[in-house]
């Protein structure tokens, strides 16, 4: 049996936590056609988009809070005595407080001081504790931070560590690439995924290579470390997540904030999907597939992975800029 075969398998392990309440309702998301913003390239190449806002906490980072919950709590290393302690962008920190608050876990989570307004009372009325840090570090600033009060008080916090969390890519194993391919009736033959993590693209890869692998993968990250994308990482100049294998993906794309930030406004009015940046950019990469699949005379059904909606954006101003 392959490694990953095995690790499919493995999953059904992991079930000690009841798929009730907020869990229950983890994954199963919806693939919706980009007809109208994608129309001249259908049908002959199809763009799909998973809309991982259906999700309880609102984003695709559900996926592996509730895989890092429950192997942390099977494994003994999440007691009553412990706080989880992780960094977040504010995803993952929205998916760990809805899942743990549901659960009576007490929280505490590292985060930029410049991320979005919206996701900083998102996280305190969600209960977290929050420590706040230097916006010019970022998200690996945070990291750090989380990283030196695990090794202080490791009596008082269980680190999860989302970026070295092999939970994290599971996740997208047993639950992301299982659904794309039922959802597509095995007809993709494309998949892109942002980076942050990488643990959406490292997972659902995995598993979908094992179905047919001549689907290809194509991992996208900013062009510039200076971007203003939440969520998603310059992988050339960050801290490399521990899960991140730069060998999985077939093809590693860059997206500009600019071409993101476009495609948001374009999203909204040609589609009436409000969504966040990073799937702005999802689709900037998506729709530049297709345009040059056509251009070679091939066809394909490309599916990619828009990771929240535009609620935590609000405060922005790209939506009263003009195009």
């Amino acid at each position: 049996m392959l490694i990953t075969e095995k690790l499919i398998a493995d999953q059904s392990n992991l079930a000690s936590i009841p798929k009730t309440g907020f869990f229950s309702l983890v994954g199963n998301t919806p693939l919706l056609p980009l007809s109208r913003i994608g129309g001249e390239y259908w049908p002959e190449v199809q763009v799909y988009a998973k809309a991982e806002w259906f999700n309880p906490g609102g984003s695709v980072k559900d996926r592996p809070a509730m895989f890092i919950l429950q192997d942390a709590l099977e494994r003994g290393q999440l007691t009553p005595e412990k706080r989880l302690l992780d960094s977040t962008s504010g995803n993952m920190g929205i998916a760990y407080a809805t899942l743990a608050a549901s659960m009576g876990l007490p929280i505490t989570l590292t985060i930029p001081e410049n991320a979005s307004p919206e996701r900083i009372k998102i996280l305190r009325a969600l209960g977290a504790e929050l420590i706040l840090t230097d916006s010019q570090e970022g998200s690996d600033g945070a990291m750090e931070v989380a990283r030196e009060m695990a090794e202080a008080y490791p009596e008082r916090y269980y680190y999860a560590n989302q970026y070295d969390n092999p939970a994290n890519w599971r996740a997208h194993l047993s639950t992301t690439g299982p659904e794309i391919w039922g959802q597509t009736g095995g007809q993709i033959t494309h998949l892109i995924a942002g980076m942050g993590t990488s643990g959406t693209i490292t997972g659902t890869t995995r598993y979908l290579k094992t179905r047919k692998s001549s689907i290809r993968s194509i991992a996208f990250h900013p062009d510039s470390p200076l971007h203003g994308l939440e969520g998603l990482k310059h992988m050339p100049t960050s801290h490399q997540p521990g899960i991140y294998d730069p060998s999985l993906p077939d093809e590693i794309r860059q997206v500009s904030t600019e071409r993101a930030y476009l495609m948001v406004r374009r999203l909204g009015r040609e589609e009436g999907l409000f969504v966040g940046f990073s799937s702005g950019a999802a689709a900037a990469a998506a729709l530049t597939l297709a345009e040059e699949l056509v251009n070679l005379g091939k066809k394909g059904v490309i599916v990619t992975v828009f990771p929240d909606a535009g609620y935590k954006y609000l405060t922005s101003d790209i939506w009263t800029e003009k195009e």
